[in-house]
């Protein structure tokens, strides 16, 4: 049973198994599911950059790659699949509102109350950032 309309639906995955596991959430909503993955941008003095070996177009194309087989082993095909670079709150907030997402789900990984308080929290970023509703998924 569906509680939101058929709307655009955004899940971040970091390819743990509780973000796969928002996307089976999100099909039950019988939403048209979008899939976004945001990587680290590139620093000038990273080795890959350096020696001219990896560039964002192949780290894309990896990372779609890989995403594409772990969804088609979850029995997932067909979804849409976004990748961004930069800071995963501000991204992924972004995202859903350039496709007028109607909401975000996303898994909560729970860190403890110290390591939240030195490097926050993806997931506090993205609903305090994020312009549609947020369903954050917890253990």
């Amino acid at each position: 049973m569906s509680w939101l309309p058929r709307e655009t639906v955004v899940v971040p995955i970091d390819f743990s198994e509780d973000s796969f596991a928002a996307i089976d959430v999100a099909l039950e909503m019988g939403a048209d599911l979008h899939v976004i993955h945001v990587l680290p941008t590139l620093e000038p003095n990273d080795p890959g950059v350096i020696w001219a070996t990896v560039d964002d177009q192949s780290r894309i194309e990896h990372a779609t790659e890989a995403i594409h087989k772990e969804l088609a082993a979850r029995g997932h095909n067909g979804l849409q699949v976004a990748i961004r670079f930069g800071d995963p709150g501000h991204e992924i907030a972004q995202y859903a509102a350039e496709v007028n997402a109607g909401a975000i789900v996303l898994s909560s990984h729970g860190q403890s109350a110290l390591m939240h308080l030195l490097i926050g929290s993806v997931a506090e970023r993205i609903v305090r950032l994020a312009r549609c509703p947020v369903l954050v998924l917890k253990k």
